[in-house]
C-alpha cells in the first residue's frame, strides 16, 4: 500500500469511509439496548476466582447456606482452573497460592472430594508451590477463621487501634479508605479470635507441607527491609501483651469500631460497597450479637446478595458493582457519537443521554458526611461515588468523569453540578500536585511495610491516571481559578512521565491506560508547551502496536516492567484507549490510527461489540484484577466516534 508522508492512502482510506457509519450504528445501537429504563448503565464487573471463593467461605462461616447458589458457584470455580492445576489472578495469569488455596478451601465446603482429579492437580500445585502456610497473611486469616492455622499465624490486629490518635505513626485515617473499611470490622473479628462455624467441618490439612501447629514461624518471608523487621518486632510485642490489656479498654475499643463501621453500613448497597469490607461487616455483626432479624444483618445479606451473578449453570460474586463509572463513560461515548457535524453541543442530546444526565445528577454527594473530611473538613462536597449509593466514599475519578461529561454535553442546566464538583475536586489536591482516589495525601508509605500489609495496597496515593482525569475536566472546564491547580497537576504528570514516554496505570491495564489518561488530559489543555511530552508518549504508542493493528497489554506488566504495552492479543478496550491517546496527541490519520481502527472494525461481532476474556483492570496490582465488561462497549465507540469527528478518514 502506498504511503506518503508517513500516512496511509488508499485503498485502506476507501474501506475505512465506507464501514465507518455502519460501524458506529451497530455499536452505538448496542450500547443503548443496555440501558435501564432509567437513564442507566451497569454491565458485570468480575474480578479472580478469590471472590466467589470467599462467598462460599463466608456462607460456611455463618451457616447461612444457599445449595443451589454454592453448586453453581462451584462450577464457575472449577471452569476457571487452569492448566498449572491452580488458579490465576487473571485469564492467562500465572499459578497464584492464595487463590488456589481459597478456590481449593471452597469446592470442598461445596462437595469436591479430594480424590477427584480436578482437586488433586489443585492439591499437587499447591504443595509444589510451598503449602497453605505460605499464602498470603489475608488468606491466612480466613484460616484462622476456620481454625486451619493457630492465631499466632496471623499478624496481631487490635481493635485498640481505634483509640489511637491522630497524630499516632498507624491510624485508621493514614490508609487507604478501602483498607480502614475492611480493617476496622475485622478488627473485632480478630481481636475477640472469632470462630466459623463451619457446619460440615470442612478442613484442608492436606494444603499444608508441615502441620500447621508445628509451623513456628508463619513470617519468614515478611523479614526484608528494616523497617519490616522493626513492624514485625512490635507485632509479637504486641501479641505478648495483648492478654495484659484490660478488659475495659478493649470493650471501649470494640464499641468504637463497632460504630464506625455500623454508622457506614450503607443499606442493601453495603460497606464501602466492596465485597471484603461488606463481608468482615456480616461476620462481626454475628459476632457481635445482632440477631438475623436485625436491621443491620438484613442489609449486610442483602448488599452481599445483590452482587451475586446467577446463569442458568453457574454463578461468581462481583466485588462491587460500577453504575456510576459505566454510566458516565457510555455518556461520553454517546456524546461523542451523536455530535452534531462533530460538534456537539446542547442541540445534539438525544433523550437517552438526558436520561443518562438526570441519573447521574440525582447521585451527586453534596452534603452527607465522608472520610475525605478528615483531611479537609472546609471543604464542601460534590463528587460522585463509584456505585449506586455510596455516601462516606465519593471517589475522585468518577467525579472528574462524570463532571466532564456533564460539561461536554454543555446544558446551562447542569453548570450548577459542575461547578460544585469543580470546586471539591481542586479542594482535593495533594502536595505533590497529584490526585488521588478518594483520599489527599494518602502517602505513609511506611504503613505498606507493617506484617498486615503484605499486599502492598494500603496506601492511596496520588497517580497519573486519576490526576489526568480531574486536568481533563478542569482543563476543560477552562475557570481561571483553577489556573494554579492545574499548573501543579501538569508538572506532577510530567514527572511521572516514564523514560519510554508512557505514563503508568493504576486503575486500568497498564501503561496503555495511563497513557490515553493522560494524553486526553494534556490535549484539552491545547498548550503547545506540552506537545513534546505528547509527541513521546505518542511515538510509544505506536511502537506497541501488534502486527494485527490493535493493541493489547498483559497485567504481567505489573510485575515485569519489561512488558509495558504488550503480552497479550489485541482487545477492543485497549486498542480504543490507544487510538484515543493518538488523536489526542494530535493525530489525525497516521498509518498507526488508521490500522488502530481497521482493526476495531474487522473484529466487531456481529451483535455490534467486541469480546475477549482478558481481564482489563488491577483492583490492586500484583494481587487483585478485574474485568469491566463495559469496556468493550463504549470505549470503541467513543474512538471510532472521534475519529470520524476530527476528520481522520480524510486527513493525511
Amino acid at each position: 500500500m502506498p504511503l506518503v508522508g508517513g500516512y496511509l492512502r488508499r485503498p485502506l482510506e476507501q474501506t475505512l469511509d465506507r464501514a465507518l457509519d455502519r460501524t458506529l450504528e451497530h455499536t452505538r445501537s448496542l450500547l443503548l439496548e443496555k440501558q435501564a429504563a432509567d437513564g442507566h448503565w451497569c454491565f458485570e464487573f468480575e474480578a479472580d476466582c478469590t471472590i466467589p471463593a470467599e462467598f462460599i467461605l463466608m456462607q460456611h462461616y455463618m451457616d447461612e447456606r444457599d445449595a443451589a447458589l454454592e453448586s453453581k458457584m462451584a462450577v464457575y470455580l472449577r471452569d476457571k482452573q487452569a492448566d498449572h492445576g491452580g488458579w490465576p489472578l487473571y485469564y492467562g495469569g500465572h499459578f497464584d497460592l492464595s487463590a488456589s488455596v481459597k478456590a481449593y478451601y471452597a469446592l470442598k465446603l461445596a462437595g469436591d472430594a479430594p480424590d477427584l482429579p480436578h482437586m488433586r492437580r489443585a492439591r499437587e500445585a499447591i504443595l509444589a508451590h510451598g503449602g497453605a502456610e505460605h499464602a498470603n497473611v489475608f488468606t491466612r486469616i480466613t484460616l484462622a477463621l476456620f481454625a486451619q492455622v493457630p492465631w499466632r499465624a496471623v499478624p496481631s490486629i487490635p481493635v485498640e487501634v481505634m483509640l489511637l490518635p491522630r497524630w499516632f505513626p498507624f491510624q485508621i485515617y493514614k490508609v487507604a479508605s478501602w483498607s480502614r473499611t475492611v480493617m476496622v470490622p475485622l478488627f473485632i473479628l480478630c481481636s475477640l479470635k472469632a470462630q466459623a462455624k463451619n457446619p460440615l467441618q470442612v478442613h484442608i490439612r492436606e494444603l499444608f507441607r508441615h502441620p500447621p501447629e508445628q509451623i513456628q514461624d508463619y513470617f519468614a518471608a515478611s523479614r526484608q527491609g528494616l523497617v519490616a523487621r522493626g513492624f514485625l518486632a512490635l507485632d509479637r510485642f504486641w501479641g505478648f501483651i495483648e492478654n495484659w490489656i484490660p478488659a475495659a479498654i478493649r470493650r471501649i475499643a470494640v464499641r468504637r469500631a463497632e460504630q464506625w463501621f455500623t454508622a457506614r453500613i450503607n443499606g442493601e448497597d453495603g460497606l464501602n460497597g466492596i465485597f471484603p469490607a461488606m463481608v468482615n461487616a456480616h461476620e462481626a455483626l454475628a459476632l457481635l450479637g445482632y440477631a438475623p432479624e436485625h436491621p443491620y444483618r438484613q442489609a449486610t445479606a442483602a448488599a452481599l446478595r445483590k452482587l451475586v451473578v446467577e446463569r442458568a449453570d453457574d454463578a461468581y460474586c462481583q466485588p462491587c458493582m460500577s453504575p456510576v463509572w459505566d454510566t458516565c463513560l457510555a455518556l461520553h461515548a454517546l456524546l461523542e457519537a451523536d455530535a452534531v457535524d462533530g460538534s456537539g453541543g446542547p442541540d445534539s442530546i438525544t433523550g437517552e443521554e438526558e436520561k443518562a444526565i438526570a441519573w447521574l445528577k440525582e447521585r451527586q454527594i453534596c452534603s452527607d458526611p465522608g472520610d475525605w473530611q478528615v483531611q479537609r473538613p472546609q471543604l464542601a462536597g460534590g463528587g460522585w461515588a463509584f456505585q449506586y449509593a455510596n455516601p462516606y466514599y465519593p471517589d475522585l475519578d468518577d467525579t472528574a468523569a462524570v463532571a466532564w461529561a456533564l460539561a461536554r454535553a454543555g446544558r446551562p442546566e447542569d453548570r450548577e453540578s459542575i461547578e460544585t464538583a469543580a470546586n471539591w475536586l481542586s479542594g482535593m489536591q495533594s502536595r505533590n500536585g497529584g490526585f488521588g482516589a478518594y483520599d489527599v495525601d494518602n502517602t505513609h508509605y511506611y504503613l505498606n511495610e507493617i506484617p498486615f500489609a503484605d499486599h502492598k495496597a494500603l496506601l492511596d496515593p496520588p497517580t497519573a491516571d486519576v490526576t489526568g482525569r480531574v486536568v481533563a475536566f478542569l482543563g476543560y472546564l477552562g475557570r481561571p481559578r483553577d489556573r494554579d491547580v492545574l499548573r501543579r497537576a501538569v508538572a506532577y504528570l510530567l514527572r511521572e512521565q516514564e523514560s519510554s514516554g508512557a505514563w503508568f496505570g493504576r486503575w486500568g491495564t497498564n501503561y496503555i491506560y495511563g497513557t490515553w489518561s493522560v494524553l486526553m488530559a494534556l490535549g484539552e489543555l491545547q498548550d503547545p508547551s506540552l506537545q513534546p511530552a505528547m509527541d513521546r508518549a505518542a511515538e510509544w504508542l505506536r511502537a506497541m502496536q501488534q502486527e494485527d493493528g490493535g493493541w493489547g497489554e498483559n497485567n504481567d506488566s505489573y510485575a515485569e516492567s519489561g512488558l509495558a504495552g504488550a503480552g497479550q492479543a489485541s482487545t477492543a478496550a485497549q486498542t480504543a484507549w490507544a487510538c484515543l491517546g493518538l488523536m489526542a496527541a494530535g493525530d489525525r490519520g497516521s498509518m498507526a490510527l488508521r490500522r488502530g481502527i481497521q482493526w476495531l472494525q474487522t473484529h466487531q461481532n456481529g451483535e455490534g461489540g467486541w469480546q475477549d476474556p482478558f481481564f482489563n483492570a488491577p483492583g490492586f496490582p500484583k494481587v487483585f484484577y478485574l474485568i469491566y465488561h463495559g469496556y468493550n462497549f463504549y470505549f470503541p465507540l467513543w474512538a471510532l466516534a472521534r475519529f470520524r469527528n476530527l476528520g481522520c478518514s480524510r486527513s493525511g
